[in-house]
């Protein structure tokens, strides 16, 4: 796809000045969106699923990476452990939710049971129909409970998806990305839309419903999400102003110990700092 628009490129991909101008306001605004979350004791959960490698870790890292992560946690849990196989399918979910104040992002979450666990058979036929009818329930209890819920699935063509797969698997910086499970999941895709055709059937509430973001460009899904993101939330600028730094303390009696009496770590790169 080409466009006569200045900002994009001839593959009509925006272009990556112009990306990342875009994304600096954008993470300027969660900025003043934490405030807001943690001045008015608000309680954000932000679920994020979709296909492997349609990048939703990526969105979630540009979420974050200017935040505090006192208020802006992510949760992403690992297989359940023996003593929670055996506890009620949301419980430890339930766990991680977050307190007043406090944004939490789930990359993955409690819709593990409609995807992962019912293509790979993890889950029995009754786990799974018992998932879809508490569901939404559970939902519209967090809803009503004052969490704001927002729910966002990742979409990526299947050529998109293997080109990214291939990607990762000749960088070895990325190759940890290819799990087993992903390897099983690509030759599951037909499986894998079913489910979550079936997922959003009955998931797609209008109390929490699913949000769609085209994944297949990676700059564009970002910016898009975020973007998204702040307009599930009336908030205000609430950023203080800069303070005025305090003097510092004078050290005129303080005495070093000798620079060589530490362990320093080798300066392979620049020099470490010598005694006078």
């Amino acid at each position: 796809m080409s466009t006569d628009n200045p900002r994009y490129n001839d593959e009509g991909v925006l272009k990556k000045k112009q990306y990342k101008r875009e994304l600096n306001r954008l993470q300027e605004e969660l900025v003043k969106l934490q405030y807001w979350i943690k001045e008015h004791d608000l309680r954000v959960c932000v679920v994020f699923e979709g296909r492997d490698a349609a990048g939703k870790g990526g969105v979630i890292k540009r979420i974050t990476r200017r935040l505090n992560p006192r208020v802006a946690r992510v949760v992403a849990l690992g297989k359940p452990t023996e003593r929670e196989r055996g506890q009620w399918y949301f419980q430890r979910y339930v766990e991680q939710l977050p307190t007043e104040g406090e944004m939490v992002l789930f990359d993955r979450s409690w819709y593990n049971r409609a995807g992962v666990e019912r293509v790979m058979g993890f889950c029995t036929d009754e786990e799974y129909e018992e998932f879809l009818r508490t569901c939404p329930e559970f939902e519209r209890m967090l809803v009503r409970s004052g969490i704001v819920l927002v729910k966002y699935w990742f979409s990526i063509s299947d050529e998109e998806q293997e080109r990214r797969f291939q990607k990762r698997n000749e960088d070895p910086k990325r190759r940890w990305k290819l799990s087993p499970m992903d390897l099983e999941a690509r030759s599951r895709w037909a499986d894998y839309s079913e489910a979550k055709d079936a997922m959003f059937e009955h998931t797609d509430i209008d109390e929490a419903p699913w949000h769609v973001v085209n994944a297949d460009v990676k700059r564009h899904a970002r910016l898009n999400c975020i973007s998204h993101l702040l307009d599930q939330i009336d908030y205000e600028d609430l950023t203080p102003d800069p303070i005025e730094l305090p003097s510092r303390q004078d050290d005129s009696g303080y005495e070093r110990p000798p620079i060589d009496s530490q362990n320093w770590v080798p300066a392979r790169f620049g020099s470490n700092p010598v005694d006078d």
